[in-house]
């Protein structure tokens, strides 16, 4: 002990310092192991009223007995003093008597901190002026920097009279368009209008305290680097304060066209403005104004394509020199989503065909013309002097429909199992192939060679938590662990007694309308857990032959067959689910196979000829029902299923009610969804029926990713019904885009295997829209992206359903607000009836169209009225 560690201890930073400023460098450094040994002391109670006491002093004594630079700013840095350190001043004067180069070190070291070190700014900047080093540009010494000058509630005078006090000004500010993520720093200290940030440097530059060109380089180049929102919103404004000159425009022509072409829509925007100021003055070659147009009308803002029409309409009215090259930059605006944009377009080049000269431009633009709708092609090509070039009949391209996959066998060794196995468990729970495959698998080697198969799974299991305890229950596997309890079984870590006993499943029991479903997939998870752990049969009767989760009914009898000569006992989920899944659909195969079920003389075989040869299942009774926004649908019960199946499998046959349905649901895992459409591959729409609130969510709550199921059910077998329909109308109106992308998929591939009731689907549309539940905006992207890729009459079917539940409400005198996006949702129809060369009367659509008025909805009604019906004049 000795006087400078009491003093410490006692949390003396006043005597510390007088201490300190006595003691010479050897003194200094023989204290260091004792304070050293004082902060390890203090590190389990730093938040303690001793430790909160004692560590100022002690980040002051331990900075000042040490010499090397790294150490000290390690010292400084430590998290250790955060909330409890010496002042920035005390620190600094401890330090002032070393070396200069040793002080700038010392600061540097610290200003390359990040910012979450928390350092403090006085610190880092009394180092620096004490040292005269080269001021740092780091992202922690920029932000403390920025904090400090513009704290306007503790300092007086404006931000720019501040700035201007400042030494390094034009380092600091130049190392501002360098860093990333200051945007957000510079918008929120000191606010907005004539004290912000970007009107305070305007200033600074206009009075000649910061250099003019340097500010307007750094400013472009940051932009043109693009960022995050802030960061972009920041430097326009400051671009925007600092108003470049005719002259500084005209110098930066590369820049605004760069900016036009690829920077983020607002200052794009302001960029194309800029140019567009130097092309009306004559500025701006006529090739450089191709160069912009190109650029522009290649992105998706419609604002900013219209704005660039617009432009080229005014530049050609007053200058008509440049026709052969500015028109060909409209080749990319004549095949153009928007209607508004090709119709702009096809105007430009009907006003100022007649002064092309060049030839080419003319083969340019009736290239670009073939993605417009037939009408506008016609009007390019007549404008051109081409002749109309006489389509073929329109053609529908829709998706090759869907080819199930045969299951491959199961590996025929335990290591080859085992790899498969730790696959699975590393990736995802919802590959229904690999999970059918394995657990197939895992019963044929547990009964071939239970010792070596175990061998082979322990270094794959060996990293789960239950491997190294003793018993684990069942309970310990809910959600989609279902393997692991397998896997537990076979490695002996269940209940010696195994499960022979029913088990209750707390989810599965829930009383949710997805707990039949629940419950019967873990039935037969369970019974495959205690056969593999008392005496498994040589393989399993379920395992689906297809993808889809169908089993072909040849594959089953032979099974059956095979079960019978080795004396297994065929095991009641099992031999359930293996009905379930076997394909009906193909009577006359179904009709054979029965017949030779029947002949093995097994009840099994017996049931199965049964099953095969009965009548089809019709659908239960559904009712409509509505919650609020939503369209719900109850049912009745599904005879077939309630007969001569495990006490575990009748409940997915029983009525579906929304009233008596339990809200409490704990069935969240996504995973489980793909394995339930599994379980009922030939009766889909029973797995949707139970599926249809979480579909209802998608649009309703914005929940997520309840819509995967659906390209899966669209693939399955069975009836395509009301449940089916209902849950692809609301996924096509869900929050977000990955869920209506699959909503798309399952209507293509429904439309493709020519079970897509498009009256129905558009039907609901119009309802669940009308209520609300449905954001018109939403589904005009899901059915854009579904007309891109060919279905124009399938969409257009679906939509000559759906518009008149919305065009109905706009009739009379004084008509409501249309939904916001109905106008784009007219277009979508337009442009599919176009393409499609559809016709017909729409309910209310004449009423709409003939309506007074020059809005978006009108022109689109009356689009949509002229292609529907030609002769009638819109």
């Amino acid at each position: 002990m000795n006087a400078l560690t009491d003093a410490v201890r006692a949390g003396r930073i006043a005597e510390v310092a007088d201490l300190l400023d006595g003691m010479t460098d050897a003194e200094r450094r023989a204290c260091f192991p004792e304070l050293k040994a004082l902060r390890k002391e203090l590190r389990p109670n730093l938040w303690s009223e001793r430790g909160q006491r004692i560590l100022p002093a002690l980040h002051l004594a331990g900075a000042a007995c040490q010499t090397g630079a790294a150490a000290v700013a390690n010292w400084l840095a430590a998290t250790d003093f955060t909330w409890a350190s010496a002042s920035p001043a005390r620190l600094v004067d401890a330090l002032a008597d070393r070396d200069l180069a040793w002080i700038a070190d010392v600061a540097h070291r610290l200003a390359r901190r990040p910012v979450s070190a928390r350092i403090p700014f006085d610190l880092m900047t009394g180092l620096v002026r004490l040292s005269a080093c080269p001021v740092p540009t780091t992202d922690a010494y920029l932000q403390g920097w920025l904090r400090h000058i513009g704290s306007s509630w503790a300092r007086s005078g404006s931000l720019a009279d501040r700035l201007r006090q400042e030494p390094q000004l034009a380092e600091l500010v130049a190392a501002l368009f360098e860093v990333d993520d200051i945007g957000s720093v510079l918008g929120w200290i000191a606010g907005e209008g004539a004290n912000s940030w970007p009107a305070s440097l305007a200033r600074l530059t206009e009075d000649g305290t910061l250099d003019r060109k340097p500010m307007l380089d750094g400013c472009v180049a940051r932009l043109l680097r693009g960022g995050r929102a802030p960061d972009v919103r920041v430097f326009l404004q400051l671009l925007q304060a600092l108003a470049p000159t005719r002259e500084e425009e005209r110098e930066r022509v590369a820049d605004w066209t760069a900016l036009a072409a690829d920077a983020a829509s607002p200052v794009a925007g302001h960029a194309q403005s800029l140019l567009a100021g130097l092309a009306l003055d004559g500025e701006l070659p006529p090739r450089r104004l191709a160069e912009l147009s190109r650029a522009v009308l290649f992105r998706t803002e419609k604002k900013l394509l219209r704005a660039q029409l617009v432009l080229l309409g005014k530049v050609l009215a007053q200058d008509a020199s440049g026709v052969d090259a500015l028109l060909p930059a409209l080749a990319q605006a004549l095949g153009h989503p928007d209607s508004e944009v090709r119709e702009r377009a096809v105007k430009l080049v009907e006003r100022h065909a007649p002064r092309i000269g060049d030839p080419d431009v003319r083969e340019v633009l009736v290239a670009g013309a073939e993605q417009a709708p037939p009408l506008l092609r016609a009007r390019v090509a007549e404008a051109l002097g081409r002749v109309p070039v006489t389509t073929q009949g329109y053609e529908e391209v829709l998706p090759p429909v869907p080819v199930p996959l045969r299951l491959a066998p199961a590996p025929e060794s335990a290591a080859e199992l085992a790899e498969e196995v730790g696959a699975l468990l590393a990736g995802t729970a919802d590959d229904v192939v690999a999970f059918e495959r394995t657990l197939d698998g895992l019963v044929r080697h547990a009964h071939r060679d239970p010792g070596t198969l175990r061998e082979a799974l322990r270094p794959v299991v060996s990293r789960l938590s239950w491997f190294a305890t003793g018993t684990v229950h069942a309970s310990g596997f809910l959600g989609d662990r279902h393997l692991e309890l397998v896997l537990a079984a076979l490695l002996h870590r269940t209940p010696g007694e195994g499960f022979g006993t029913p088990l209750q499943d707390p989810l599965s029991g829930a009383g949710c309308v997805h707990s039949p479903l629940g419950r019967a997939f873990n039935a037969r998870i369970w019974e495959i857990a205690d056969l593999v752990h008392a005496g498994p049969p040589p393989f399993l009767l379920s395992t689906p032959t297809w993808s889809t989760g169908l089993l072909e009914p040849d594959e089953l009898v032979a099974r059956l067959d095979a079960y019978r000569e080795l004396g297994a006992r065929v095991a009641p989920a099992d031999f359930a689910q293996a009905l379930l899944r076997v394909r009906r659909q193909d009577r006359t195969a179904a009709g054979a196979a029965a017949a030779r079920a029947a002949a093995l003389g097994t009840p099994e075989g017996t049931r199965l000829a049964r099953w095969l040869t009965a009548d089809g299942p019709a659908l239960p009774p559904v009712r409509r029902r509505t919650a609020g926004p939503r369209v719900l649908l109850e049912s009745g019960e599904l005879a077939e299923l309630q007969e001569d199946f495990p006490p575990d499998f009748p409940p997915l046959g029983r009525p579906v009610t929304v009233y008596s349905e339990r809200w409490r649901c704990y069935h969240w895992d996504a995973d489980l969804r793909p394995h339930w459409t599994a379980l009922l591959p030939g009766h889909r729409e029973l797995v949707a029926l139970r599926l249809l609130r979480d579909f209802s969510s998608l649009a309703v709550d914005d929940t997520r990713g309840a819509a995967g199921t659906l390209p899966r059910l669209a693939e399955s077998d069975g009836a395509a019904g009301p449940a089916l329909h209902l849950g692809i109308a609301y996924a096509l109106g869900a929050r977000h885009e990955e869920d209506r992308f699959a909503a798309v998929d399952a209507l293509l591939v429904l439309a493709a295997r020519e079970q897509l009731d498009a009256e129905r689907l558009g039907a609901d549309l119009g309802e669940l829209v009308h209520r609300g539940a449905v954001k018109p905006a939403r589904l005009v992207e899901s059915v854009r992206t579904a007309a891109a890729t060919g279905a124009n009459a399938t969409v257009w079917d679906i939509l000559r359903h759906t518009l008149p539940a919305l065009l109905a409400g706009l009739a009379g005198d004084r008509p409501p607000a249309p939904p916001r996006g109905l106008a784009d949702l007219l277009a979508v129809a337009a442009d599919c009836a176009e393409r499609s060369g559809a016709r017909g009367e729409v309910p209310h659509l004449a009423q709409t169209a003939g309506r007074r008025g020059s809005s978006r909805l009108l022109a689109q009604a009356r689009r949509l009225r002229s292609a529907l019906v030609p002769d009638v004049a819109a």
